[in-house]
């Protein structure tokens, strides 16, 4: 069943709603005669925000829609548009070919379901109009007859919307469209890819000022911020709220005696995972990397003694590989499917009954979305599982759980839009024909995400694609515009926009190279790294499979044959890991400080929390609890920031280099999403100095300058913009080469320019994700003053999990298990001298690799 308006017959029954003057409505009203048949024939009623979406479109309003996952949000979205098409074509003379309405997907697989699902009511209502999608799968002569005769509605994602407005005729081909579906919205606002969903939406304003944009969003705390991506004028947005679903169904899986400390596999789970999977009918069981659903697909694999049917979903796999297990689930062939967050938005399979959230969340939105996969119907109860991989993420998952229940979500990141996108943005604006600086200025102001745009930064990335900037403009080569005599920008020459045309989109992936198996064809893509580290022979896992390298042929093709190798590598990728939101952080502390909420607590937490409070203190909302502590002729410092990773690994070089100055000798830190573990030569007695917010001062700005961290960032910020080309017309370069070509320019920028447009973009990449500064700063600001230090003589029940992942420098690969156990019973003894109440247990997997200062 879709999710375009489902509820059972007996709960069927003739439905008013109130009108904006106060008349009732009746669904014979708001219908007409054709639709009335259609839903009375299904059985189905329209759900009073579907109502308000017809009001909504009837006065061309728009309006973003917030509501629960199976709650009609796609026939909501689309049933105006479909009314206001089924009518036109009952006009005599049949209206010239135009693009009416224009969904945008996050995800391309979920592109393919609303198509799949739009068809439905079109197909049984006989509608004379035509619903096609356009995504990077779309083959050559689709695209091109969808250019010349465009269907009444389209289906695309933000890329292939970007490729299409540089055409020269887009004004032609968007110059009548009516109305902009925006789903899942929550998913694009606040980072790079809404960045250029904003500016898209700008350009189509441009063409139709009266546009009608539509959102859709299932998780999204307060829908006021979303207003300004449908709307220069948000006011003028309506807010419509669907009805609450059931509460969701949800159970911790408690194992006291066998949860891990640290680690990330959930190796002691399987089992259970396993007969999760054998008791439900169909299973979506989520992880949060790509390694991590490998890992346990050959897990389950290994133990599946039943032959139940699993696949495996991720975004590295083949588009054939992905679509295959999509159709297979679809049509209920499969049991189960292992998956990252490739399905995480809006997949329509209403017979997944259970879900599985092997991994803490790190995101209260994320886990309602994932959750409502399961009974992906109004009516029905969400039933989901969560199994954290340590004890941490005990204590997240189940503030994951109590926001849940409470409805309370997360919001969206708000910063300013990127100035290497709008530089990509322009060049594209360009393409499709010149253009007036002070008009496109006007055009971009309106984009939400760029409202706070100055016209200085406006005019310097105009130099910038003119002339490279002061310290580039000898070199031809960047030069992508040039104004004419008429005042407008044009290209400056044809290969521009083919260039362009290759490299367009703001998803910067590491370099990747395609995977061949023998006899069975393209697997998909693994990173160049990875590959640089085998040799012939080595095995490693992929695809679900055990696969034994062979070489690489000369188009760059990795070869490999099947293996039964029974310790394969795991590939790893860059970006994967998910960061912990703040609003979670917040009630994770909120948890731990408040004793008297702790009785639906796990045994197993309870009595760890419990002597942590004994031995040492709790971390609470109002302080910053840091621990200190002597162990192996080193001292430890452990901060309890719950800020993530990000923001983690940045204190920890900045304090560090605080230590240095002050001749604490420090040699190393561990940063995990929870707490930091520095430790040094020397005492830290008071911690205060260390972590005071003026760090964020002269220490950040000089730790940036040396990082490498930045010519990272400046990587992704020179590709996006233009300066760096991966895609070239028959090649692409390695990522090598663009590394190389990548940290030369860096360093001229630098030297010559160091305030280039490029280099504070890149600054700004780097606050916005890499090293979470802004969270950062408001934790040291939040917390000045309200420093709680516990000066022990040996380390805390908190800290042990800290101190099993900085365990990890002394262990060789080859001994990782027995190096480990021996130093969890080491820790033990020491932190729990004296107390005997913690059932304990170590998962073998590999914890994080600390940073070593030395």
């Amino acid at each position: 069943m879709s999710d375009i308006g489902y509820q059972p017959p007996e709960q069927a029954k003739p439905s008013t709603h109130h009108a904006p003057d106060g008349q009732r409505l009746s669904m014979a009203e708001a219908l007409p005669e054709r639709f009335l048949r259609w839903f009375q024939k299904k059985g189905w009623d329209l759900h009073s925000h579907q109502f308000a979406m017809l009001d909504a479109a009837r006065h061309h309003q728009s309006a973003l829609l917030v509501a629960p996952t199976g709650g009609g949000k796609t026939l909501a979205g689309f049933l105006p548009s479909l009314i206001t098409l089924a009518d036109k074509a009952n006009i005599l003379e049949p209206p010239k070919a135009s693009l009416h309405t224009l969904y945008i997907s996050p995800l391309k697989a979920l592109a393919a379901d609303i198509e799949r699902n739009l068809m439905l009511p079109i197909t049984e209502m006989d509608l004379p109009l035509r619903a096609e999608m356009r995504t990077g799968d779309t083959c050559a002569s689709d695209r091109q007859r969808q250019r010349q005769n465009p269907p009444d509605i389209l289906i695309t994602t933000p890329e292939s919307l970007q490729l299409m407005l540089a055409w020269d005729d887009a004004d032609h081909m968007f110059g009548a469209l009516d109305t902009v579906i925006l789903d899942e919205l929550h998913a694009l606002a606040g980072s790079k890819r809404g960045d250029l969903l904003a500016l898209l939406l700008a350009r189509l304003r441009c063409f139709n000022p009266d546009l009608r944009v539509v959102g859709l969003s299932a998780t999204i705390a307060t829908p006021d911020h979303l207003r300004g991506w449908l709307h220069p004028d948000p006011n003028r947005v309506r807010i419509i709220h669907g009805q609450a679903s059931p509460k969701a169904d949800l159970t911790l899986l408690d194992k006291a005696d066998t949860i891990p400390w640290a680690g990330h596999s959930a190796n002691y789970a399987i089992p259970d995972i396993y007969q999760h999977i054998k008791d439900a009918e169909h299973t979506l069981v989520f992880v949060n990397t790509r390694a991590q659903a490998e890992i346990l697909f050959q897990q389950l694999w290994r133990i599946n003694d039943d032959n139940l049917t699993i696949g495996l979903h991720h975004g590295s796999l083949s588009r054939e590989q992905r679509q295959r297990i999509e159709a297979h689930m679809a049509a209920g062939k499969l049991r189960a499917v292992i998956a990252t967050s490739s399905l995480d938005l809006g997949i329509d399979w209403a017979d997944v009954d259970l879900v599985i959230q092997v991994g803490a969340p790190k995101s209260t939105s994320r886990l309602m979305q994932r959750i409502g996969r399961s009974g992906h119907r109004y009516d029905q109860v969400s039933r989901a599982v969560l199994i954290p991989s340590h004890r941490f993420e005990v204590l997240e998952c189940l503030a994951a759980m109590h926001d849940v229940a409470e409805g309370l979500l997360d919001d969206p990141p708000d910063y300013d839009g990127g100035l290497d996108i709008l530089a990509q943005h322009l060049v594209g604006l360009a393409i499709h024909a010149p253009f007036d600086a002070d008009d496109i200025f006007a055009e971009i102001k309106t984009a939400w995400p760029y409202r706070h745009l100055t016209r200085d930064d406006f005019d310097e990335t105009l130099t910038f694609l003119t002339t490279g900037g002061y310290a580039l403009k000898a070199y031809e080569k960047f030069h992508k515009l040039k104004p004419g005599k008429d005042g407008l920008y044009r290209m400056a020459s044809r290969s521009v926009a083919t260039q362009w045309r290759l490299n367009a989109g703001v998803i910067v992936e590491t370099q990747t190279m395609k995977v061949d198996q023998r006899g069975v064809g393209r697997l998909g893509e693994i990173e160049e790294y990875f590959v640089n580290s085998l040799v012939p022979g080595d095995s490693f896992m992929f695809a679900g499979r055990i696969l034994r390298f062979q070489g690489i042929r000369k188009a760059g093709i990795v070869d490999v044959v099947a293996s039964t190798d029974t310790e394969p590598k795991v590939p790893a990728y860059a970006g994967g890991r998910l960061p912990l939101t703040s609003n979670l952080a917040d009630r994770i502390r909120d948890m731990m400080g408040q004793s008297d909420a702790w009785g639906h607590f796990p045994l197993a937490l309870r009595q760890w929390l419990s002597t942590q409070s004994r031995k040492s203190s709790l971390p609470d909302s109002d302080s910053l609890l840091v621990e200190t502590f002597p162990r192996g002729g080193k001292f430890y410092m452990v901060i309890y920031g719950f800020e993530g990773r990000n923001a983690h690994q940045t204190l920890g070089m900045l304090v560090t280099r605080r230590m240095e100055r002050l001749g604490l000798k420090p040699i190393g830190f561990v940063a995990t999403d929870y707490a930091i573990a520095v430790w040094s030569l020397k005492r830290v007695d008071i911690p205060d100095q260390l972590l005071s917010a003026d760090m964020m001062g002269d220490d950040l700005e000089e730790w940036m300058l040396e990082s490498s961290m930045l010519k990272r960032a400046f990587r992704v910020v020179a590709t996006i913009a233009g300066l760096l080309e991966k895609r070239l017309p028959g090649a692409s370069k390695t990522g090598r080469q663009m590394t190389i070509n990548s940290d030369l320019i860096y360093d001229v920028l630098l030297r010559h320019q160091p305030d280039h447009m490029l280099i504070r973009a890149t600054r700004q990449e780097a606050a916005r994700g890499l090293t979470d500064i802004r969270r950062l700063s408001d934790m040291l600001t939040r917390f000045s003053g309200r420093i709680k230090a516990k000066h022990l003589n040996r380390a805390s029940p908190l800290a042990l999990p800290l101190m099993l992942e900085v365990g990890r420098e002394v262990v060789t690969s080859s001994a990782v298990e027995d190096a480990l156990a021996e130093l969890e019973q080491e820790l033990l003894s020491e932190v729990m001298k004296d107390d005997s109440d913690l059932a304990l247990s170590l998962d073998p997997a590999l914890p994080l690799q600390p940073h070593l200062l030395i």
